[in-house]
């Protein structure tokens, strides 16, 4: 086990600029969704964020490890996740209820969770985030638009529900996007999200961040254009960069007045 584990440290090395980048934010109690297809790297980031965070930040830091994935199949987990301590579980089913036992049994500052797919575990993680732990997950997906249409998984950005306008409002929205129609049937983000920070891994060493969910969340269900973060590794994997680029996306004018 330890064999195979240590395979996994040519990976995680070159990515170190962009985890470290985004340790302070967890700092303040803020928690990060890492989103991507299956074999992108999103397990590797992990290992990465529970070292940092445990050995360089100094903060209490637990891992539902499910599938041992992270800290490897022994009893000792492996050195890469530093000094985060893990907890296993034996039932995938569980991993929902595994998630508020580690909470109430260890009281961590960080939890980090891989693979949150369930409603269950949506609503595990939901919970936890009110009770002021920061959460570091995964989540299968390509973008956070597929994320946000996804019903099973939605509730981690806040979700949507559907609302009816009355006649005055209708009209203060219309824009030109609409044709003149009145829309009196609207999407809204029904709470807050479960996460304040997404970052999608587009390529393995390439990501774009969306550092406040709520406030995109509100712009893609109004039509308004909002900013997203590239940030990418340089040749050698020592340098990161970044750059920010607006979506192309039709603005309403009177709804993007409230967004600004």
């Amino acid at each position: 086990v330890a064999t195979s584990m240590k395979s996994f440290g040519g990976r995680f090395l070159s990515r170190s600029n962009l985890v470290e980048s985004l340790a302070p934010e967890v700092a303040p109690r803020r928690s990060i969704l890492l989103l991507g297809p299956p074999g992108i790297g999103k397990t590797t980031l992990l290992r990465e964020c529970a070292r940092v965070l445990s050995e360089e930040f100094r903060l209490s830091v637990i891992i539902i490890d499910t599938t041992n994935e992270i800290g490897g199949d022994g009893d000792v987990p492996h050195s890469c996740i530093g000094r985060a301590r893990r907890v296993q579980v034996k039932d995938r089913r569980r991993q929902h209820e595994v998630m508020i036992e580690a909470v109430q049994n260890h009281t961590p500052q960080v939890l980090i969770v891989d693979e949150i797919g369930t409603p269950d575990e949506v609503r595990a993680a939901k919970t936890i985030a009110q009770r002021g732990v920061a959460l570091i997950g995964t989540a299968h997906g390509t973008d956070l638009r597929g994320l946000l249409r996804n019903p099973d998984v939605n509730g981690l950005l806040g979700g949507i529900q559907s609302v009816t306008l009355g006649d005055v409002e209708a009209r203060r929205r219309q824009s030109y996007a609409t044709r003149g129609a009145l829309q009196k049937s609207v999407e809204q983000r029904q709470s807050a999200p479960t996460f304040d920070i997404l970052v999608e891994l587009v390529e393995r060493h390439k990501w774009r961040l969306y550092h406040d969910v709520a406030r995109t969340v509100d712009s893609i269900l109004a039509n308004v254009s909002f900013k997203v973060e590239t940030r990418w590794v340089g040749p050698g994997g020592a340098n990161l960069r970044a750059r920010f680029e607006k979506t192309d996306m039709e603005v309403s004018s009177s709804v993007a007045d409230e967004l600004q």
